[in-house]
């Protein structure tokens, strides 16, 4: 079945300039020699501030402080049980997010309902997929009452919501990671196909769009902290076309300075992450030095790869140094006699190493 969505814009000299500076960030960060624990923390830390940021965008009375307290649960707000509720949710579906980037869980419509039913759960480990909206709904300025924007009829929302679906997974090669995020962040906000939850949806639906495709950095950014900085700004670049109704030239925008905006916030987050990453990093190199002394390049580079996983493959070692396979078998093989490795399997086809132990304590 064809797909009628068709995003329009242009790649600019920005835009093509900033996508080639967020792949250097990516690569370096991920290069960065951090430990499991000191990653654990900043993952951590990076989820509270993305949760305290997504809902006070939606208008959340609770500081970072008090975040932390209801999602530690240590602490209750009498007469602020509704934002309690949207900082578990939002917090629960940051987690739901991680585990289906996690198992590489391709998109789907299903997933993107349960996706919105942790939104408006209030915590739980399980939720179910939620409906559609079944009639209009319109957003208007709480102020003045003036209408911001009235989203596509309740009968249009699901056919619009199987073309993004589609089109995102059917795009995944043709159009880099970061703007395909920022397509559908736009498109799922433009749709609007509940009557709440939409932005923090949209919002968590950007961050499972980068996972996927490779810009999930560990989870240790916030996108959100952008957002929430200027508020006016975000508003300002999302609300594109001639009028606020969907129908009058909202769903055939050029949506060029949106994703100028969505980039450029993920520059800012991904310096940040590389200046916090890089000081975690000297931190623990520091603490660790004796050992490290003792490693050349290669073995320090490939000490990086074992901060993100416990075992390595001959095509690991090809990969990270752009060896051919026997070459890459080979270091492996010395490695292991110079102590610096152990056999994890010892089958010949598919061998597998972990580090010495000697090594694998500098990760505790």
């Amino acid at each position: 079945m064809p797909i009628n969505f068709n995003p329009k814009y242009r790649i600019t000299n920005k835009l093509a300039s900033a996508l080639v500076r967020l792949e250097g960030m990516k690569e370096r960060i991920n290069q960065l020699p951090i430990t499991p624990s000191v990653l654990a923390g900043l993952r951590e830390t990076a989820r509270l501030f993305s949760t305290h940021y997504s809902t006070r965008i939606e208008g959340n009375r609770l500081s970072e402080k008090d975040v932390r307290l209801v999602i530690e649960r240590k602490q209750h707000f009498p007469g602020r049980a509704r934002d309690e509720k949207e900082v578990k949710g939002y917090f629960r579906a940051l987690a739901f997010v991680e585990e289906l980037a996690d198992a590489k869980t391709p998109l789907t419509e299903r997933l993107l309902r349960t996706l919105h039913g942790h939104v408006m759960g209030a915590g739980k480990k399980t939720a179910a997929p939620t409906p559609y909206r079944g009639a209009q709904n319109v957003i208007k300025d709480g102020r003045t009452g003036r209408i911001v924007y009235m989203p596509p009829e309740a009968k249009d929302v699901p056919g619009l919501m199987a073309d993004m679906v589609g089109w995102l997974n059917g795009n995944t090669e043709a159009i880099p990671c970061p703007l395909r995020a920022a397509i559908a962040h736009y498109q799922f906000a433009t749709i609007h196909p509940y009557y709440d939850g939409n932005g923090r949806t949209a919002r968590l639906l950007t961050d499972w769009v980068l996972h996927l495709g490779g810009y999930g950095l560990k989870g240790i950014y916030s996108l959100e902290e952008y957002y929430a900085r200027d508020l006016q700004a975000y508003y300002d670049a999302i609300a594109l076309g001639p009028s606020h109704n969907y129908y009058m030239g909202r769903a055939e925008a050029d949506i060029t300075g949106w994703l100028e905006y969505f980039v450029e916030g993920m520059a800012d987050s991904f310096a940040k992450v590389e200046a916090q990453s890089a000081r975690a990093a000297d931190r623990w190199e520091t603490d660790k030095s004796p050992e490290l002394r003792r490693l050349d390049a290669r073995q320090r580079k490939a000490l990086a790869l074992f901060s993100r996983q416990q075992i390595l493959t001959s095509g690991d070692a090809a990969a990270l140094f752009s060896f051919a396979p026997r070459t890459a078998r080979l270091l492996l093989q010395k490695w292991t006699r110079q102590g610096f490795l152990a056999i994890a399997d010892p089958s010949k086809k598919a061998r597998k190493y972990r580090l010495a132990p000697e090594f694998e304590k500098l990760f505790r």
